[in-house]
């Protein structure tokens, strides 16, 4: 069948995303792709639509259980056959989804990586008809990824004993060096590599210091209220102190790490899922396993370390392509305790180096005051220099001064400190701060102390990063983090250059309403063509049939589905049939009950 009917009758969409159909035709040619596609880009189609069109069973390998759980159960909701082959699964049923595969009664067959190790699921996998293999989550099989998996490893025998299949090899965060190490893992037969655009223009992003994590954060809690939303902590312990903290302040919020026994943290994520809990405060396993396309916001509490991490983390973030925002905290602590993590590992020095520079590329991701998504777009290999329009820095320009004097002050107090102390004693010793150990190190008696006074301690700790950044300063990582000067250290001092620095803006209460960032607009305008009250019976009837059937809202339908229903209220199947993700299958199962509640 064609593929663009094939879109049409199981998912509802008239035109593929960018890239999908070179993509599927690629693989329907038998021939081997690396696709490096943003969470929510629509992978899973590249190679759901090829399995729908060619005659015998996809193979899919997927690292999580919950995301083939997932999966499996959106295809089902679609009328696709489909199942997972895991560890979850019982003897009888696994026997039922080998009989089921073999008699060709499954279009795919999801299985993880762990299963290659089997002398029995081999035979079997011999026994099979096959048109393709697609390997998901493929940046695990690279020691260079951020999510490197052992188990990913033993994937190469797939091509020893498939020569002939192709291969598709998918991932939403690769950087050149991890995208060539994939191909070389998985033995990919000359294959073409597809990089879509990593932009995520329906995402506000936002980097902010730690210092008002909490005002920052209820305020934002505030703007989406009713909304599901994640906060990645870096500790099992903030997790629950965040949780605690907010469940005070009245907000339906629970709490996700490993150390929490397996069939509570199986409760919480399936209440998240289903819309019984609004806010999950989790560590960053939390939410690989989810296709759950209505979360509105994420936020990061600490850091990540790495950008491919970050960007993971924050496409979870309004999958249904309605506006949402990703904000970002940050603090030198947390580059020092990431820094610390890295060095004190057991990994080969030559992976501790590549860590390393990955993290200090997330740090000035952190603190850049140019485009926030030019940085990353450039990170992944898609150069632009044009602004994004929906990150902090384009919607709110920062305000640049020289800052010469500054920064000669700060490189003198380092100069005259004998380059010994670190950035929190470096800005105590220029904003004379009075301090025991100060006076006992003789630091008080240097020339610059106290010649920064009139400038706050997170004022001082931006223009010390930036200047970082710049190449003033550097950190020695090996010496208990210390400020060390650098050759254009010499050349400031000397009057030989001029520094630009970007200025702390203080904003008050009023101020900050008036700077709601664009996809608050957005959301507005949206909303102003919706029917608010169809919209929320919509919601009603769709968590009412996620009950009935056992399944996440989302899966039933998508928040952009229900909201462009409303907008559009059509009156009979043939408008209906015309939403986006309205497929044959939906209509049929639901036109009925949707146009009646219509016309209610």
């Amino acid at each position: 069948m064609d593929i663009h009917k094939l879109l049409k009758i199981h998912f509802g969409y008239d035109a593929f995303r960018p890239m999908q159909e070179d993509i599927i035709r690629h693989v329907m040619e038998g021939k081997d792709s690396l696709v490096i596609m943003p969470t929510g880009g629509g992978k899973s189609v590249c190679f759901q639509i090829p399995a729908l069109a060619l005659p015998n069973t996809t193979l899919v390998i997927s690292p999580l259980i919950a995301l083939m759980k997932d999966q499996v159960n959106a295809l089902h909701a679609l009328g696709i056959s489909a199942a997972a082959y895991n560890s979850h699964a019982g003897a009888d049923e696994l026997r039922r989804i080998e009989n089921d595969a073999l008699d060709g009664k499954l279009k795919m067959l999801y299985i993880s990586p762990e299963r290659m190790n089997g002398e029995y699921f081999n035979t079997f996998l011999s026994r099979l008809k096959i048109d393709f293999i697609a390997i998901d989550e493929a940046h695990c099989v690279s020691m260079w990824g951020n999510d490197f998996r052992p188990d990913y490893l033993n994937l190469s025998k797939l091509r020893d004993n498939f020569p002939y299949l192709p291969f598709i090899a998918l991932t939403a965060t690769a950087d050149t060096a991890t995208q060539t190490d994939i191909c070389k893992q998985l033995k990919l037969n000359k294959p073409r590599v597809f990089i879509s655009s990593f932009e995520r223009k329906n995402i506000t992003l936002t980097a902010a210091p730690s210092q008002k994590r909490m005002e920052t954060i209820l305020d934002l809690l505030k703007r989406h209220k009713g909304k599901s939303g994640i906060i990645y902590c870096t500790s099992r312990k903030s997790c629950e102190t965040l949780t605690a903290s907010l469940i005070s302040k009245g907000i339906n919020a629970s709490f996700y790490h490993a150390g929490m026994d397996a069939a509570e943290r199986t409760r919480v994520q399936e209440a998240f899922v289903n819309d019984d809990v609004e806010v999950i405060c989790a560590t960053i396993a939390f939410g690989m396993g989810i296709d759950k396309s209505n979360i509105r916001w994420v936020i990061h509490y600490n850091m990540p370390k790495n950008i491919e991490g970050y960007y993971q983390e924050i496409g979870r973030a309004g999958r249904d392509g309605l506006p949402a925002e990703a904000l970002l905290f940050y603090s030198f602590a947390d580059l020092e305790i990431l820094k610390e993590f890295v060095q004190k590992s057991e990994g080969a020095e030559v992976f501790k180096e590549v860590q390393l520079a990955k993290l200090d590329r997330m740090w000035e991701c952190a603190n850049t005051t140019d485009c926030r998504t030019n940085l990353i777009l450039n990170y992944f290999g898609e150069y632009r220099n044009e602004n994004c329009g929906h990150c902090d820095n384009c919607l709110q320009p920062k305000a640049y001064f020289d800052g010469t004097q500054l920064a000669q002050m700060a490189i003198s107090a380092i100069v005259r400190c004998g380059e010994q102390l670190t950035m929190g004693t470096i800005i105590d010793v220029l904003r004379g701060a009075n301090k025991k150990e100060l006076k006992e190190k003789g630091w008080d008696q240097v020339k610059t102390f106290g010649v920064g006074r009139h400038r706050y301690v997170t004022e001082w700790r931006a223009f010390i990063t930036q200047m970082i950044n710049q190449g003033l300063v550097s950190i020695d990582y090996t010496d208990f983090h210390k400020l060390r000067t650098t050759p254009l250290s010499k050349e400031l001092l000397a009057g030989n250059i001029k520094v630009n620095l970007a200025e702390i803006v203080y904003s008050t209460k009023e101020e900050k309403v008036k700077k709601v960032p664009k996809a608050k607009a957005m959301l507005t305008s949206l909303a102003e063509d919706v029917d608010g009250e169809l919209l929320a019976k919509l919601k009603t009837w769709r968590l009412q049939k996620a009950r009935e059937n056992k399944l996440p809202p989302y899966v039933i339908m998508h928040d952009s589905t229900l909201e462009a229903i409303a907008g559009m209220v059509p009156k009979d199947e043939e408008m209906l049939g015309m939403v986006p993700g309205i497929g044959e299958h939906k209509l049929k199962k639901y036109g009925g009950e949707i146009l009646k509640l219509i016309r209610s």
